[in-house]
């Protein structure tokens, strides 16, 4: 068995790719327990699906990951082809490496962004509570997170943090130097959303407008930033009251359409509107970035603030790199021994198998009459027999094939020299 994570994200695939991989945050359950059924090779699942970045991780019976490509492909109608030309693949000791500077957030766009770690802790979480998270991937999910704290808690990656959020809202203050006389309307409620209403809240914004499916979460952060609260059904008619959208939901599909954004704009006189989508699969469809006086911005648009983030936490990530090692290598040793311990345990009871057969046969031979004696020697004979038996076996095997490092790993064994 081996530990493989396969993906793509920001830096591999185009964001029409990532969303089309992309799975929507109510069909995770059901795909991984497709996984786990439909790739025979695969024990145990977990998946990873952000706006950044859509990654399986898994144990695997074989070094070969065609048949997890082949479903992926089909289950979300990409080409295999496609996939392999945008994809990575990590394994074992690189696996956990990958993933602790995944959790860690060393490899967001956001260098250091805190947000991943939650998103890792809870895509885990659901692999443990649908039972396709086993011992392997139990394993790697303690030393990551652990790791990741350390790496977050040990440097200064964390610190003067410059989310996706920030990002938006900077750019926000580009096109609009001054934010107190604009009105923003935030499509979702989520984690994201949050964060950006605590920024265009420090930023003085003249109103804010929280839409969501759930009208009782938008109540909730509505009342936290003195916003207003109204379902996803009201966004087309609210679009032309508002200088500033801003979307991030989990909808499969885009949420506001072209003919609703091209309403907007004739209603307000084509006064511009700015607008980010910072959702994966897009929240606004891509075609309004085609209507005269409206600016629309997609997550791999906010690259240049995000750039200089990174350049800014770069001798914090060169210091992570240790600890992120560290971890890796932790986490390869365990699961060394963890796979050793069960390998001991197998071949403890394909001993004690031996001996109840023997020893029943011994037990049957005395009831007979036989003598002890005769009978122990028998049962020594037959024991020693077919415990040297496979040794016996690979021994002759090795030899004749000329495999050298078996025949000098049984030589130390067994001291034979």
């Amino acid at each position: 068995m081996v530990i493989l994570a396969y993906g793509i994200n920001y830096r591999t695939a185009s964001i029409e790719l990532r969303e089309r991989v992309a799975f929507p945050e109510d069909t995770l359950g059901a795909a991984l327990m497709e996984v786990t059924k439909a790739v025979p090779e695969v024990s145990e699942a977990a998946i990873l699906s952000t706006c950044n970045r859509t990654e399986i991780h898994c144990a695997i019976s074989s070094a070969s990951e065609r048949a997890l490509i082949a479903w992926l492909s089909g289950h979300r109608r990409v080409p295999a082809v496609e996939l392999q030309n945008a994809a990575y693949s990590y394994w074992d000791q690189d696996a956990a490496r990958h993933l602790i500077r995944v959790a860690a957030g060393l490899d967001s766009q956001v260098l250091g962004e805190p947000q991943i770690m939650g998103q890792v802790k809870a895509a885990y979480a659901l692999a443990r509570n649908l039972g396709t998270l086993g011992p392997e991937l139990d394993l790697l999910s303690q030393v990551t997170l652990n790791a990741a704290k350390r790496v977050r808690t040990d440097t200064g990656i964390g610190r003067n943090s410059v989310s996706i959020a920030y990002a938006a809202v900077s750019m926000a203050r580009q096109i609009f130097s001054d934010l107190k006389h604009k009105r923003a309307l935030l499509i979702g409620a989520g984690d994201t959303i949050e964060r950006i209403a605590e920024h265009l809240s420090a930023q003085g914004i003249g109103s804010l407008t929280i839409a969501n499916r759930t009208l009782a979460n938008a109540d909730k952060l509505a009342v936290k930033f003195g916003a207003q609260a109204q379902q996803l059904t009201a966004v087309p008619k609210a679009l032309a009251h508002h200088d500033l959208v801003i979307a991030s939901t989990g909808s499969a599909l885009p949420v506001v359409g072209k003919g609703a954004v091209e309403a907007a704009i004739k209603q307000r006189r084509h006064k511009p509107i700015f607008m980010v989508d910072l959702a994966v699969p897009r929240d606004i469809e891509p075609e309004v970035c085609t209507l005269p006086d409206v600016y629309l911005y997609s997550i791999d648009d906010l690259s240049a603030i995000i750039e200089e983030n990174r350049k800014q936490r770069f001798a914090a990530a060169d210091s992570a790199e240790a600890l992120i090692d560290g971890g890796a290598g932790r986490f390869i040793k365990e699961w060394r021994a963890h796979q050793a311990r069960r390998m001991l345990r197998r071949f403890r009871e394909n001993a004690e198998d031996i001996q109840i057969v023997e020893l029943d046969k011994a037990m049957r031979e005395l009831r007979k009459g036989t003598k002890p004696e005769v009978v122990m020697s028998q049962l020594s004979q037959s024991l020693t027999k077919k415990l040297i038996h496979k040794p016996t076996v690979a021994i002759r095997a090795a030899s004749a094939e000329g495999q050298v490092d078996i025949l000098e790993t049984l030589k130390s064994v067994y001291h034979l020299d």
